[in-house]
């Protein structure tokens, strides 16, 4: 049981600087929240959960390979500079 909290633990600390990394690259590109989420197809609520915010804070982002890839061109980075490293180690899961 102690690896599964361990586990989920490096899983809500990664998704929570993946949040921290599409903030700051939207910062630094000087995008509203809203303009990332209409160029990107997805609502500004849809948005503001993978940024860490909206309804369900206890729930950790966890984007689709589409909304990534979707999120990277509206940005002009690679999917590379949204995902922290070093990647967490799921297959304990």
């Amino acid at each position: 049981m102690a690896e599964r909290i361990t586990a989920d633990m490096d899983w809500t600390q990664y998704t929570r600087e993946f949040e921290m990394n599409l903030r700051r690259i939207r910062a630094q590109r000087g995008f509203s929240q809203e303009r990332v989420a209409y160029d990107a197809g997805m609502s500004r609520l849809q948005y503001q959960r993978l940024e860490g915010g909206g309804a369900s804070t206890d729930r950790p982002a966890n984007p689709t390979a589409k909304t990534l890839i979707a999120l990277a061109t509206v940005l002009d980075v690679s999917i590379d500079e949204l995902l922290p490293t070093p990647w967490p180690d799921l297959r304990a899961r």
